[in-house]
């Protein structure tokens, strides 16, 4: 069974910096694409940033590039999301999300309906 954790969240102040890991297990951690999204109230889902072990890319939304990093531990199965200079535009539920079994080649993707499992969440809270 594939599960997904999500873990790191929290509340911070704008401009502070918070560490997200996504725990993954019932899957092989050789081929696969994680990606972090996140919702805010009244918003639709959106992609943050992704990985693919396939081709090794890594993907960031506009809106947080600079600022974010994703990271991968293979020895521990973890993808981590470190995010700096946060905004209270940040502050959403913070998903991860798995796509097992990647093709060889499979390029980091954005788009969510190309993930087929998904973490419970975390919440993000920036303050102004």
């Amino acid at each position: 069974e594939v599960q997904l954790v999500e873990s790191g969240g929290g509340l911070v102040q704008a401009g502070g910096s918070l560490r997200l890991s996504c725990a993954a297990s019932g899957f092989s951690f050789e081929d696969y694409a994680i990606g972090w999204f996140r919702q805010a109230p009244g918003k639709e889902r959106e992609g943050v940033s992704c990985t693919s072990s396939s081709d090794g890319s890594t993907n960031y939304a506009d809106f947080v590039k600079g600022r974010f990093t994703i990271s991968t531990d293979n020895a521990k199965n973890t993808v981590s999301l470190q995010m700096n200079s946060l905004t209270p535009e940040d502050t959403a539920v913070y998903y991860c999300a798995a796509r097992p079994g990647a093709p060889i080649d499979y390029s980091a993707s954005l788009n969510r309906y190309e993930y087929d499992y998904w973490g419970q969440g975390t919440q993000v809270t920036v303050s102004s």
